[in-house]
């Protein structure tokens, strides 16, 4: 009787050491589990989170376009920031711009999603922006639409005054609004000019 009381002690310590051996490796493995969870979750975070801070990255903007005046070969005339001469069309109407196609590659319109700036000599108040077919905007000044020649390759070169090329000619513009329609060059910039060149209100009125 005594012997048959041990055996069933023994084999139910055998039992409870089965039953907490079992208990441990489920517990290790739910840990592990638990683990490979919450790395998942880190990682797969990862591509979401570095789109998301790319994007909001601003890229470097570019600033607003600034229309000064210089003296050139026909007077004193707008340039952009570049010193690089600006033309209106004679075809273009108030705010309204006639050169597309293959007349914008020739004659780049000055662009600027902002306001532009004006720079020295220039009045502020003239300097506005109007929307082109394509939505982009343009500067104008005093109503007419600004733009800049192919063929003038650097500061002070004014190649395209008095051009007459689709449908209009094209002409540097003054001060205070007015085309300047002169083609024959002013006296040097070291001296001191008695006209800025004859300016025009006629063509399209403005």
């Amino acid at each position: 009787m005594m012997r048959h009381t041990r055996t069933a002690a023994v084999l139910a310590s055998v039992t409870l050491l089965a039953a907490a051996a079992a208990g441990c490796s489920d517990s290790g493995s739910g840990d592990r589990s638990s683990a490979g969870t919450d790395t998942g979750s880190v990682n797969s975070g990862r591509p979401v989170d570095v789109p998301a801070l790319a994007s909001a990255s601003p890229s470097a903007s570019k600033p607003p376009a600034t229309v000064s005046l210089k003296r050139g070969t026909y007077g004193k005339s707008l340039v952009n920031e570049k010193k690089m001469t600006l033309y209106v069309f004679g075809k273009d109407t108030r705010n309204k711009s006639m050169c597309e196609g293959a007349c914008a590659k020739a004659w780049p319109p000055l662009l600027d999603e902002k306001t532009p700036t004006g720079g020295t000599g220039v009045i502020s108040k003239l300097l506005r922006t109007t929307t082109r077919s394509d939505g982009k905007k343009q500067v104008t000044y005093n109503g007419h639409p600004l733009y800049l020649f192919d063929q003038d390759k650097k500061a002070g070169d004014a190649r395209g005054q008095g051009v007459d090329a689709f449908g209009a000619k094209w002409y540097v513009i003054n001060a205070k609004g007015k085309k300047i329609t002169t083609t024959t060059p002013t006296a040097s910039a070291s001296a001191t000019p008695t006209s800025s060149g004859s300016s025009s209100g006629t063509g399209n009125g403005y």
